[in-house]
């Protein structure tokens, strides 16, 4: 046998190999970066009131950001009132909505609002104390009807303790005050107004995040804000002109009615709500007006719901963090081509 014939062995049994290990483990996409980096917005200097030459820089927010080499044109603001590591793993450690839509070339940026996370040098005394959470989330974020007793079809990895200790574990201080609101939703609304993150962008939301997302978009003086993706939103924002009592911590906020117009120019708003959520529950029907509302101004809102609509069951409170997640990834692929904001930023480069 000449040694032609065993290197062709050889490179024959390799590839066989190569065969059976991508049917074990489907090949992805790889991730293709321009580049990534991260800066702050908004903010302000304030002054020691003891000794003027001394001053603080805060209240600002943090943007990360993550530049595909092909980019799409619009920009995937994914934004969560408590933590950004929502966006970057799925439950158990696998690939989150971070690299899934890096991967599908759309420009990604990790959002840490005023005071929370690597944003949290505030310009006023801030109070923390321990209150015990992880309970309190086990049925806030719908994992189950009360701990430790996850639903019967839950997508969260329900025998994965370590799942479960990470998630609890990634949530930041949140300051959930009118004002801190407005903090935040401001901050949102210059980075979108100063080009830094593209003239198209869709702010990707969960949770309390929803509130402030709509508030960015009243408060912003651009229309390079495209639409809303919000995951049980908690708290929405109302016009002037109804019989809606504010409240607080997650609304109803009231503003003006010119003002709410704005979120009727959105190409598109969707309001996405997981399973195991009934019709009067609070923030679903809350959903429900808002977008009746939106509509007759003339946007282009809807509700959205991953059991009834979509036939996703089980699905969390953070969805897109399920171990379903390429399934409810799929759901936005759809959003972002019915609502043309799938285009690359150079056409030859084409999908």
């Amino acid at each position: 046998m000449t040694w032609i014939s065993v290197v062709s062995i050889s490179l024959l049994a390799i590839l066989a190999t190569g065969v059976h290990s991508d049917e074990q483990k489907p090949r992805k996409r790889p991730i293709m970066l321009d580049r990534s980096g991260g800066f702050n917005v908004a903010g302000r200097v304030i002054q020691n009131p003891q000794n003027p030459n001394m001053t603080l820089s805060c209240d600002h927010g943090y943007m990360e950001y993550f530049i595909p080499w092909r980019p799409r044109k619009t920009s995937l603001v994914m934004w969560h009132s408590s933590s950004t590591q929502t966006w970057q793993n799925r439950f158990d450690g696998g690939e989150g909505f971070k690299d899934m839509f890096l991967r599908r070339d759309y420009p990604v940026y990790l959002w840490d609002a005023p005071r929370l996370g690597r944003a949290n040098w505030a310009c006023e005394p801030t109070f923390y104390v321990p209150d015990y959470r992880d309970q309190g989330n086990f049925v806030a974020w719908n994992f189950g009807p009360s701990y430790p007793n996850f639903w019967p079809d839950s997508q969260f990895p329900a025998s994965n303790k370590t799942a479960w200790q990470q998630t609890t574990s990634a949530r930041y201080v949140e300051y959930d005050t009118v004002a801190n609101i407005y903090l935040q939703a401001n901050a949102a609304a210059i980075a979108a107004d100063s080009y830094k993150i593209g003239d198209s962008v869709v702010y990707l939301t969960n949770s309390a995040a929803g509130l402030r997302a709509q508030l960015a978009v009243t408060l912003s003086n651009t229309t390079n804000t495209k639409a809303i993706v919000a995951y049980e939103s908690f708290g929405y924002v109302f016009p002037d002109n109804l019989n809606i009592t504010a409240g607080a911590p997650f609304g109803p906020m009231v503003i003006p009615l010119e003002q709410f117009k704005k979120l009727a120019r959105l190409p598109a708003i969707q309001y996405i709500f997981s399973d195991h959520r009934s019709e009067n529950f609070t923030f679903l029907a809350q959903a429900r007006l808002s977008a009746k509302i939106i509509n007759m101004y003339g946007g282009n809102a809807k509700v959205f719901l991953l059991g009834k609509d979509a036939g996703l069951k089980g699905s969390t409170h953070i969805a897109f963090a399920d171990m379903d997640n390429a399934k409810v990834a799929n759901l936005l692929d759809e959003f972002l081509e019915e609502n043309e904001l799938d285009a690359y930023a150079d056409s030859r480069h084409g999908g």
